[in-house]
């Protein structure tokens, strides 16, 4: 017999996705900062620092938004919203509320089949088996993070210098 980790420690989809989406709201402020240094102080390492972990984090929170939206059955129009929200600074954190408020976020990880037709369709068994492996899932997701974010610094950054 296993036994559960607490409640409070366990990580829910509500709560993966508010430490995501809190960590982009911040890197936002390193970019930011990192911006205004280069065109006050000339200190243009500041924006390769702060842009770099910025860029890896909104990743990651695009990973994450799209797997708390397939958990927790979001429309694609939602999920998509949760996504772009990275793109507008500080966007994640009133999504964040809103979907928490709304309960968006409630319920946990989806590991068993219910009597819902839609998890019976290969994507969805596809996931539970994922969410039944987290640790082969969260590989999986940095190495696609990683990959993505390699592919990403080799053609450049997205505003050329000028």
């Amino acid at each position: 017999m296993t036994v559960d980790a607490p409640q409070a420690a366990r990580l829910t989809p509500k709560k993966l996705y508010r430490i995501v989406a809190i960590a982009e709201a911040i890197t936002w402020t390193l970019l930011i900062t990192g911006l205004i240094l280069r065109a006050t102080l000339d200190l243009s390492i500041a924006v390769t620092i702060g842009g770099s972990i910025h860029g890896f984090v909104f990743l990651t929170y695009g990973a994450t938004a799209v797997l708390t939206a397939i958990n927790q059955r979001w429309g694609v129009g939602l999920g998509l919203l949760a996504v772009v929200t990275a793109i507008v600074p500080y966007a994640t954190i009133p999504f964040d509320i809103w979907a928490h408020r709304t309960g968006k976020l409630e319920g946990d990880w989806r590991r068993e089949a219910t009597d819902d037709p839609r998890d019976q369709r290969w994507f969805d068994r596809l996931v539970r088996w994922m969410l039944n492996h987290p640790s082969l899932l969260a590989t999986l997701i940095l190495l696609a993070v990683v990959v993505l974010f390699t592919v990403l610094l080799i053609l450049g950054p997205p505003v050329p210098k000028s």
